[in-house]
């Protein structure tokens, strides 16, 4: 378990528990030109607002007459009508949708809307179908296990390899050409990318063939109301009138609300409007604001580790992990935890901080990245770099992001506000400016806890990316000095996040210290840009400058 940082007291700086964590434009609308005072009218056309009980009383108003509608609009004497919903117009219109069934059978693509005025006179049908719905004979000619086989061979087909059918009911299918008695039988199980499978498949029941398929798990676009990052675009996966905050696009990530408790994987995020939170700090449990950064942050790092190295999450196959939030009372960190493959998220001093910002949600996610590479060991020198690994990527990922609400930055947490001051957590240019961190290497630095002696690392990263010296990016001011008094230039931070990734993955193992994070840094230079290049210089001289030489 990798938490965001070691909680430091006046008079000693904790030791981690476990193995590596983080800390963890509107738009104005004129009124239009009208007398003051006066009510904007509404148009006619437009739906009203219904309470819960004005359209239990319609639906039921409108279920109560039924039988009668279906005889005025000329359906057979096998035909039903069910309500499903009702929408009224400011004008009186009530729009009636039912579905219909057929000697007692649904009848699916029999659905239609009955129009009527405000007098009640019906003046339009909407109708799915303009068939007639009647068939020769009930009794079908096929087995239901053989529409049972059928439906999951086109599962199958479309490359669910864990499938398993509910059973099949009989319907009658009017959904194109004539009506005809036929099987539905929904297929469970998962999708070749781990979304939840619900695909219907309708089978002839005379012939045996198949007429029609959907799949009746929908992505959709919702929008999340983030605390740190303003409001976004999040991938959710609807199921009937429910969208759940599973993002199918990036390994089928889903985020669950713990709700204060310490284990368990807690709830799976849901919304009835694909809206989640609210863009505002509260202490409620059941607040899905923290959720949406949590989401969103793991979108974006999904997006940085596949767009920036071609990485195809955390462990490289395609898999998403997934989020807690809301752990806890009170609890002031975030962790990773690779036993779970999850990240997890407190909320802060008096649950209403969220530990759930951009860089806290790269950082989380990049200790996974780390154990499934080179697995550095989280203690000393080497755990150090794993901190910094995290960090130096949780900063790749708030540049990658490029939200206008949370720019990229070399501080870390700052959103966070752990310190209560609104200064960050740790600073990349200048370590020791948090209080507790190295600048630079030195013998005892391995000593430290690994959230202070990763400053060596973050450091050589900022002089690697940006140089030594004085400079403001993103309106962030920095000044970086050197240990040996030399003047770093930088080669760029996408330059640099490339030679780490690379020394990573490639060059660096579980027990790497410092000594040979310069090595292996090189080695990835080398093979990168070639021994001779400006890149490989100046990983060499950004090393000399934080003493590890």
């Amino acid at each position: 378990m990798s938490p965001l940082y070691a909680r430091r007291s006046t008079l000693a700086i904790a030791t981690a528990v476990a193995a590596g964590a983080l800390l963890t434009t509107g738009l104005t609308t004129s009124a239009s030109a009208q007398p003051v005072g006066a009510a904007a009218k509404p148009l006619a056309a437009a739906p009203t607002a219904l309470s819960a009980a004005a359209r239990t009383t319609l639906i039921q108003k409108a279920q109560a007459g039924a039988t009668e509608t279906a005889q005025n609009i000329g359906l057979g004497a096998k035909e039903k009508l069910v309500v499903k919903d009702v929408v009224k117009d400011a004008d009186g219109t009530v729009h009636t949708r039912y579905e219909r069934t057929y000697a007692g059978l649904p009848v699916l693509g029999g659905d239609l809307i009955v129009h009527t005025t405000k007098a009640g006179k019906t003046e339009g049908v909407t109708r799915a179908t303009k068939s007639t719905i009647k068939v020769a004979s009930l009794k079908p000619q096929i087995t239901a296990t053989k529409a049972e086989k059928q439906a999951l061979t086109a599962a199958k087909t479309l490359g669910s390899a864990k499938t398993s059918a509910d059973g099949a009911r009989k319907v009658i299918w009017a959904g194109s050409g004539k009506p005809v008695l036929a099987y539905e039988t929904v297929v469970g199980g998962l999708q070749d990318d781990g979304t939840p499978n619900q695909l219907h498949v309708i089978t002839d029941a005379a012939t045996g063939k198949k007429l029609y398929e959907y799949q009746g798990i929908e992505n959709a676009t919702g929008t999340g109301k983030t605390l740190y990052s303003g409001t976004v675009s999040l991938n959710s996966v609807q199921s009937g009138s429910t969208y759940q905050l599973t993002d199918s696009a990036r390994g089928n990530h889903k985020t669950y609300n713990l709700a204060r408790k310490t284990s368990g994987t807690g709830t799976l995020v849901a919304s009835s409007t694909n809206v989640f939170g609210t863009g505002t700090a509260s202490t409620s449990s059941s607040d899905q604001t923290a959720a949406a950064d949590a989401a969103y942050g793991a979108a974006e790092t999904w997006d940085f580790y596949k767009s920036t190295f071609g990485r195809s999450g955390i462990k490289n196959n395609g898999v998403g992990a997934y989020s807690r939030v809301h752990y806890g009372n009170a609890y002031v960190n975030a962790f990773w935890d690779d036993s779970c493959f999850c990240m997890t998220y407190g909320d802060g001093d008096g649950n209403a901080d969220p530990l759930t910002s951009l860089d806290v949600a790269g950082h989380e996610m990049s200790h996974g990245v780390t154990a499934n590479t080179a697995g550095l060991n989280y203690s000393g020198e080497s755990g150090g770099l794993n901190e910094a690994t995290s960090d130096i990527f949780g900063t790749g990922v708030e540049f990658f992001a490029n939200n206008a609400s949370d720019p990229g930055d070399y501080l870390i947490g700052e959103k966070i506000d752990i310190n209560g001051d609104g200064t960050p957590l740790r600073y990349m240019d200048k370590p020791s400016k948090d209080g507790g961190s190295s600048d630079y290497w030195s013998s005892s630095v391995g000593n430290k806890d690994v959230h202070y002696s990763s400053g060596v690392a973050n450091h050589f990263f900022y002089l690697l990316s940006e140089g030594s010296g004085s400079k403001t990016i993103n309106g962030v001011s920095y000044n970086s000095p050197t240990y040996n008094g030399s003047t770093v230039t930088g080669i760029g931070r996408a330059k640099a996040l490339q030679i780490w990734y690379k020394a990573l993955t490639t060059y660096m193992t579980s027990t790497t210290n410092y000594k040979a994070a310069r090595t292996a840094t090189l080695n990835a230079a080398s093979a990168l840009y070639g021994s001779t290049s400006t890149e490989y210089k100046a990983v060499a001289a950004a090393w000399s400058a934080v003493n590890v030489s």
